[in-house]
C-alpha cells in the first residue's frame, strides 16, 4: 500500500534551491568548494526517507533511471558540440545577433534545446567577445535554450513526454506556432532594444579591432555532425532497456576519440561544466521526489480549472521544478479533470469492434464518443487497425478530438516549454550555459538577479501576453 507524501519533506528541495539561489551570492567561495556536500547531503534526506519511510523503492529506482537518462543525454551532447568549432564572421551587430538567435530557436526544434545550445554558446561567445554583458547569455537561454524548442517534440523534454503519451508528433507545431511567433517576436525585439543600447557604447575603434575577421563563416569537426544524429535518433529508442542510453555513451565516445586537440583547445573544452551540472541535479531530481508525488496526488482536486489555470500553474512550478516531470503531473491532471470512464469504455468497444456501432452511437456522450474515435482513426490509424490501442493515446485523443479540450493540452505545454527559462533550474541547458559562460569568464547574473534583472523586466511581460492573446 502507497504511503501518501508527507508535505514537509519537499522542505530540503526548498533548501536546495535557496542555497542555490543565495550560496554564489553570499559566500561564493564556500559554495564552489562546497556546493557537492549541500546536493549530496539533502538528496540523502530525501532518499532515507523514501526507502525507510515509505519503502517505496519503485520511486526511487524509476527517478535514478530519469536522471541517468538526463545526464547522459546532457553529457553526450555537451562532449559531441565540444567536437565542433564554429568559426563566426565579422562584427556581431545587433541585428546579426538578433538573426543568430532566431536560427537558434529554429535549430531547437531540430536538434533539441539542449543539442543547439550546447552547438551555438560557444560561437555566440566569440561573436560578442568585445562587448559581452550578461544580457547575451540570458536572451540566449530565454530564447535558443528554451522558447525556441516549443514546435516539435525534439525540442524539449516535456513535449517529448506527450509524444510518448500519445501526443501526435506533428500536432505541437500546428496549434503552437502562432504562440511560438509571438513569444520570440516579443523577445527578439526586447534584445534588439537592449543589444543596440550594449553597442553604441562600444567605441567603434574597439569593435574594429576586437571582432571577428570579415571572413567567412567556418566549420570544423562537421563529422561529429554524424554522432550528433545518433544521439538525436537514440532518443526514439526504447527497448531494449538502456540501448537507448549506450547508443548515446557510444556516440560520445566516438566523438571524444576522433575529434583532433585543435578543436577541443580552440572552444576550451573541459569536464567542468558538466560535472557541476551532474552534482547539482543529482540533488535536484532526488529533493524533488516529495515535491511533485505530491503534486500528482492532489492533482485531481482541482474542480473545473481553466486552460490559464494549467498555463500559470504547470508554468509557475516549471520555472523550480524539472520542467518534463511536471508536464506530466499536469497532463494527468487533466485527464483527471476531464476524461468520461464511460466515453472511455465506450470507445475501447468501438476499437474492438472496428467502429462498426460508430453510425448508431446515441445518449448523453455520443458527440464525445465519435469525436475521440475520429481522432484515433486520424492520430494512431495503425493501433487502431490493429485494435492495440492503449489507454493513454485513448485519452489523448479525447483531448484532441472535442476541441474544447484542445486548449488544454496546448497550455500546459506551452507553460513547460515558456516558463522553463525563467531560472537557472527550469531546464538542463540553462545550467548547462551558464557554467560554460562561467568557464570563459563571462559575467553572468546570480539566481536572484538572473530573476530580479531579467525574468520579471522581461520574460514576466512575453508571458503576460501569450495569455493575453492565447488562454485569457
Amino acid at each position: 500500500m502507497e504511503h501518501p507524501v508527507n508535505p514537509w519533506m519537499i522542505l530540503p528541495f526548498g533548501i536546495l534551491l535557496t542555497t542555490i539561489a543565495l550560496g554564489p551570492l553570499c559566500c561564493a567561495g564556500w559554495w564552489r568548494k562546497h556546493y557537492p556536500k549541500v546536493a549530496y547531503a539533502l538528496g540523502a534526506v530525501t532518499l532515507l526517507y523514501y526507502l525507510v519511510g515509505l519503502n517505496n523503492y519503485d520511486r526511487i529506482r524509476s527517478t535514478a533511471v530519469e536522471y541517468a537518462s538526463f545526464i547522459v543525454l546532457i553529457g553526450s551532447l555537451f562532449v559531441v558540440s565540444g567536437g565542433i568549432h564554429i568559426n563566426v564572421k565579422g562584427e556581431a551587430t545587433p541585428l546579426a545577433n538578433m538573426v543568430f538567435l532566431f536560427v537558434g530557436a529554429v535549430f531547437a526544434n531540430l536538434f533539441g534545446t539542449t543539442g543547439a545550445s550546447m552547438l551555438l554558446i560557444r560561437p555566440w561567445l566569440r561573436m560578442n567577445k568585445y562587448r559581452l554583458t550578461a544580457h547575451h547569455v540570458v536572451f540566449f537561454i530565454f530564447i535558443i535554450s528554451n522558447v525556441g524548442g516549443c514546435l516539435t517534440p525534439i525540442g524539449d523534454p516535456p513535449l517529448f513526454l506527450g509524444y510518448l503519451q500519445g501526443i501526435p508528433f506533428w500536432w505541437v507545431a500546428e496549434h503552437c506556432w502562432p504562440i511560438w511567433c509571438v513569444g520570440l517576436a516579443v523577445l527578439l525585439a526586447m534584445f534588439y532594444a537592449v543589444d543596440c543600447r550594449n553597442y553604441l557604447r562600444a567605441p567603434g575603434e574597439v569593435r574594429s579591432r576586437l571582432a571577428e575577421p570579415h571572413d567567412v563563416w567556418r566549420f570544423d569537426g562537421l563529422a561529429n555532425l554524424f554522432f550528433l544524429v545518433v544521439v538525436l535518433g537514440a532518443v526514439f529508442t526504447h527497448d531494449p532497456p538502456f540501448l537507448r542510453e549506450a547508443l548515446m555513451v557510444t556516440a560520445a565516445a566516438g566523438s571524444w576519440f576522433t575529434t583532433r586537440k585543435s578543436i577541443h583547445e580552440a572552444n576550451h573544452f573541459n569536464f567542468h561544466p558538466i560535472q557541476e551540472v551532474a552534482i547539482l541535479f543529482a540533488g535536484i531530481f532526488f529533493t524533488m521526489m516529495p515535491a511533485l508525488d505530491w503534486l500528482k496526488a492532489n492533482a485531481g482536486k482541482l474542480g473545473s480549472p481553466t486552460p490559464a489555470f494549467f498555463y500559470w500553474s504547470s508554468g509557475a512550478l516549471s520555472s523550480v521544478l524539472d520542467n518534463a516531470p511536471t508536464y506530466l503531473s499536469f497532463l494527468n491532471a487533466i485527464f483527471g479533470a476531464f476524461i468520461n470512464p464511460e466515453v472511455v469504455s465506450q470507445v475501447q468497444h468501438l476499437v474492438q469492434t472496428g467502429g462498426a456501432d460508430l453510425a448508431n452511437l446515441t445518449g448523453p456522450h455520443a458527440e464525445h464518443v465519435k469525436n475521440t474515435f475520429v481522432a484515433l482513426q486520424k492520430y494512431h490509424a495503425a493501433d487502431l487497425l490493429n485494435k492495440t490501442v492503449s489507454e493513454d493515446e485513448l485519452e489523448i485523443c479525447f483531448l484532441l478530438g472535442n476541441q474544447a479540450f484542445n486548449k488544454y493540452i496546448l497550455a500546459v505545454s506551452v507553460g513547460a516549454v515558456f516558463f522553463g527559462a525563467n531560472t537557472y533550474l527550469g531546464n538542463g541547458p540553462n545550467f548547462m550555459v551558464k557554467a560554460l559562460a562561467d568557464q570563459q569568464k563571462v559575467h553572468t547574473p546570480t539566481f536572484l538577479g538572473f530573476v530580479f534583472k531579467y525574468t520579471l523586466p522581461c520574460m514576466v511581460p512575453m508571458l503576460l501576453i501569450v495569455w493575453w492573446i492565447f488562454f485569457r
